[in-house]
């Protein structure tokens, strides 16, 4: 339990914090072990050193803090930003860093054991020599990150962005990298490998064949499967190799499972669930995953969706999506006539505007005659020619 004179500094605020630690240099370590710190705000706070294993800080604002040398533990990261901190040589085993802020801090020789980084954005970051072993990287973002010298053996890289990464003289070994994309990534040829790592044939593609065969051949790909495979991407090199996924009501479920097939005939590859049957999640963690794991998003705007609160949500977190990477992820498909549509009112108190508006800015295929083939195929038609259209850029 947290010492309770140290919680009570704390809780003063940061200002007090850190004069009360300027003056104390010479006292005990710091007991905060296992405190309910969550949401509460730190900029700039001085906690080097501290013992805040399994301490709690879901939503917590550390920008800026100093943390190095801290046993974190264990510690509740969840949501927390800890931007521009100092984290340098920081204990983070078994940390749950879910969906958690490192845009440009200071990582280095930080131990990340078996540390939950789905989710978090860690652009800029500085994580050279960093322990990440079996660390979770799920649907993380290190664009621009530096993991030079870092120990990635058991780690897993699902769906993660690693644009720009420097990973020279990282450490590999049971390495899981799964719909990656590796062209952009720095240092793959000085990798150290400890032993085979998973190498997915969905990162190949994404690739588009641009990953150092050194690398491949110590994550044991065979050379004849190294050789084959750069043959048979050279000849798919015409295929734009995106995801789409279709989002819709369950009682659109008869048009949405046609759209799939359809989708499929055409070497699409798609994937559709109905937002309102998904058990075992929240709300914005499915539309999060949706958004995050596919390049294209296909809405149903029906009279079964158009009111649902995921119709919202969705179209403020893709219209978000596309604005920070610049290019088109958002594809509104029309069950409901154009008057409906005209009328309809989706507003955003959050953001302090109509989404609605925004929708009705892009072309939307009208479905709504959909059972009648020669409609669903003129229709159809023109959604592929946009979905295999050159990517533009949003404004």
């Amino acid at each position: 339990m947290a010492n309770s004179q140290h919680l009570e500094i704390l809780n003063q605020g940061v200002t007090a914090w850190n004069e009360w630690r300027k003056n104390n240099k010479q006292r005990q370590s710091l007991d905060l072990t296992e405190a309910q710190l969550s949401h509460k705000t730190f900029v700039k706070a001085d906690l080097s050193g501290a013992d805040l294993s399994k301490s709690f800080l879901f939503g917590a604002d550390l920008r800026g803090a100093d943390l190095s040398g801290a046993e974190l533990s264990g510690t509740d990261f969840r949501e927390a930003d800890l931007s521009g901190a100092n984290l340098r040589e920081a204990d983070l085993t078994a940390a749950c860093l879910m969906n958690a802020q490192f845009i440009r801090t200071d990582l280095i020789g930080a131990t990340l054991h078996g540390a939950n980084l789905s989710y978090a954005v860690l652009t800029d970051a500085k994580l050279n020599g960093a322990n990440l072993i079996d660390a979770d990287l799920s649907l993380a973002d290190l664009t621009s990150a530096d993991l030079r010298d870092s120990k990635l053996q058991g780690a897993k890289f699902l769906d993660s962005l690693l644009i720009c990464a420097n990973l020279s003289y990282a450490q590999f070994g049971t390495t899981v990298l799964a719909n990656v994309r590796l062209s952009t990534t720095i240092g793959l040829e000085s990798a150290i490998h400890n032993y085979p790592s998973s190498i997915g044939i969905d990162t190949l593609y994404l690739s588009k064949g641009k990953i150092p065969e050194v690398f491949l051949r110590g994550c044991g790909v065979p050379d004849s499967f190294i050789t084959q495979a750069k043959a048979l991407i050279g000849a798919e090199e015409g295929i734009q190799f995106y995801s789409c996924f279709i989002s819709y009501n369950s009682k659109d479920e008869a048009f949405a499972t046609r759209l799939h097939a359809r989708l499929q005939q055409d070497h699409v590859r798609v994937w559709y669930a109905p937002h309102d049957i998904q058990g075992g999640k929240k709300l914005h963690e499915q539309i999060d995953e949706a958004i995050k794991i596919h390049d294209k998003l296909l809405i149903l705007l029906s009279p079964n969706s158009l009111k649902s609160e995921w119709v919202m949500t969705e179209l403020r977190k893709a219209r978000k999506a596309e604005r920070k990477t610049g290019q088109r992820k958002l594809f509104p498909i029309g069950l409901v006539d154009y008057e409906t549509l005209r009328e309809w009112e989706c507003f955003d108190a959050d953001g302090g505007q109509d989404l609605a508006v925004e929708v009705r800015q892009y072309y939307i295929p009208d479905f709504t005659l959909w059972k009648d083939h020669d409609v669903f195929e003129k229709e159809y038609t023109r959604l592929l020619k946009d979905l295999r259209a050159e990517a533009k850029p949003i404004l």
